[in-house]
């Protein structure tokens, strides 16, 4: 592989020590590391829980604080392009770094990156229709993304000749390559945290809005986090769900890094053995459990529902699956259900009244979810009813609820079964057929493309979860009724005996 072939290059004269099975000495590494990882454990007998199978200085990690470009730019005219905020300026440094060819620190490691991804910002208008009804299309980012570029990238590279030479723009700063690099950080990049008392950067630059805490935890848009491997270290959980959802001006990507050598690990649902942790000077892959001979080592993105392993990284996961009885699928699979879908659903055509206007922001005010989270989990998500029954509340009992700031107990029964009924059935017929069975079908075709089948993939994975939501709606409408049943009887026994009760009962008395 020529990628491998460059990365070994680049290795070879710095100080990357391996950690070796057997002898658990320090060797520096003149192979290509794809192929040491691949080889680690066939020939070898399985490194134990807590083996460090390799340690990279700080130094080499590639972030906007390694990067010499914003101390060339100039801080304050980085902060003026808006470059310090949202995912821009990362993206400009690793451009940059690639276009100062063999004179750049890591242009060997950003050459030895893929160019081609499978994720759907690179997908067709044809394409994406078939992800129409999932959580990936309003994700995706494509408009957000190409306005950054226009609006901050292009104006701060026009500004400076001297670094972004004019013969260089064509090629190294120009849209597509843009998307390639934010796919690089999409897909590659860890949250690394700088070291607690580390000093900060130059004194004048300082970040906007920071605190006492410049350590900011922007793992939402990386791809996986790193942990603390200092004395009283905790282990740092991979952000889940979007994810990238967060409002772009607020994030602080400082702690976002490129880390060379950890980003080839291949990562698969479950099956994580190896975890990266952050050290004062030092990052070191380091096993989590015991490895055995021929076994890969697996790194994580986190346990993220296909449609987030779709966009962030191309792929999906396809395991036996508990909530399909065995079947192939993705037991973390969700489905989003958006808080106007429930008000239309329970509303109709009053939705937008004042007086459910008044609801809502009141809701989202107490901090309510404006986004509902349907999983395989056969408990339905309790913020959902009572979002429901605050909508049903009548005008005194909405004046109640909003003078003591709760909300209606999510208290389920035979006024909210049919709308929540109303409302999966209303999230299915967003998707292109609703029918679990065509989607089903077309998956048995080997004529589909490489970005079909995984769209199909992921719209029948959440089929798939709203088909079960129904099964469990059903079975609770069935509890209710034999409840009210029981109840019935109950009341029948009362009365036909209440004579004879009630004079044995006063007879007691006196």
């Amino acid at each position: 592989m020529v990628g491998s072939w460059i990365l070994r290059r680049w290795v070879s004269p710095i100080s990357l020590e391996v950690g070796m099975v057997r002898s658990h000495s320090r060797i520096y590494l003149f192979v290509s590391f794809r192929k040491f990882l691949s080889k680690l454990v066939t020939h070898l007998s399985g490194p134990q829980e807590n083996h460090t199978i390799f340690t990279l200085p700080r130094s080499l990690t590639l972030s906007t604080q390694t990067s010499t470009l914003p101390a060339a730019f100039g801080y304050e005219a980085w902060r003026k392009h808006k470059l310090h905020k949202g995912w821009v300026g990362l993206i400009l440094c690793m451009m940059w770094e690639e276009a100062q060819g063999n004179k750049g620190k890591w242009f060997t490691y950003l050459a030895s990156l893929p160019t081609q991804f499978d994720t759907p910002i690179f997908w067709s208008d044809e394409e994406l229709q078939e992800l129409q009804g999932t959580a990936v299309v309003d994700k995706i980012g494509r408009d957000e993304a190409e306005r950054d570029y226009r609006e901050k990238l292009v104006p701060a590279v026009k500004t400076r000749p001297d670094l972004f030479s004019s013969d260089q723009i064509d090629t190294w700063y120009t849209l597509r390559r843009y998307h390639i690099t934010g796919s690089r950080i999409l897909s590659r990049s860890f949250n690394v945290e700088r070291w607690e008392g580390e000093a900060e950067q130059e004194a004048e630059y300082v970040p906007e809005d920071s605190s006492e805490d410049t350590r900011a935890n922007t793992s939402i848009g990386s791809a996986m986090d790193v942990d603390d491997l200092g004395d009283g270290g905790k282990a740092v959980d991979e952000e889940s769900s979007d994810r990238d959802g967060d409002d772009e001006e607020t994030e602080d990507t400082d702690d976002i890094a490129m880390v060379p050598m950890a980003d080839i690990l291949n990562a698969r649902y479950d099956s994580v053995n190896a975890k990266l942790f952050y050290e004062k000077h030092h990052l070191s892959m380091v096993t989590t459990k015991p490895i055995k001979a021929g076994e890969q080592i697996f790194n994580t993105y986190g346990d993220l529902p296909n449609s987030d392993l779709l966009r962030r990284y191309g792929h999906v996961d396809l395991v036996p699956c508990p909530h399909l009885n065995g079947a192939l699928g993705n037991s973390q699979d969700v489905v989003e259900i958006r808080a106007d879908l429930v008000v239309n659903a329970v509303c109709g055509d009053v939705s937008n009244s004042e007086t459910y206007r008044q609801r809502i922001d009141w809701w989202l005010d107490e901090g309510g979810d404006d986004v509902f989270i349907i999983d395989a989990d056969p408990i339905l998500p309790a913020a959902l009813t009572s979002f429901i029954r605050l909508l049903l509340l009548t005008q005194e009992e909405w004046g109640k609820a909003r003078e003591k700031g709760r909300p209606p107990k999510a208290k389920f029964d035979l006024q909210v079964s049919p709308l929540l009924r109303r409302i999966f059935e209303m999230r299915l017929t967003s998707y292109q057929s609703p029918d679990l069975e065509v989607d089903a079908k077309l998956l048995a075709s080997e004529s589909l493309t490489l970005n079909k089948r995984h769209a199909i993939i992921v719209r029948l994975g959440e089929k798939q979860i709203l088909a079960g939501a129904l099964e469990t709606l059903r079975l609770m409408d069935a509890a209710l009724s034999d409840v009210g049943s029981n109840r019935s009887k109950d009341k029948k026994r009362v009365a036909s005996g209440g004579m004879t009760g009630g004079a044995a009962s006063k007879k007691a008395r006196h």
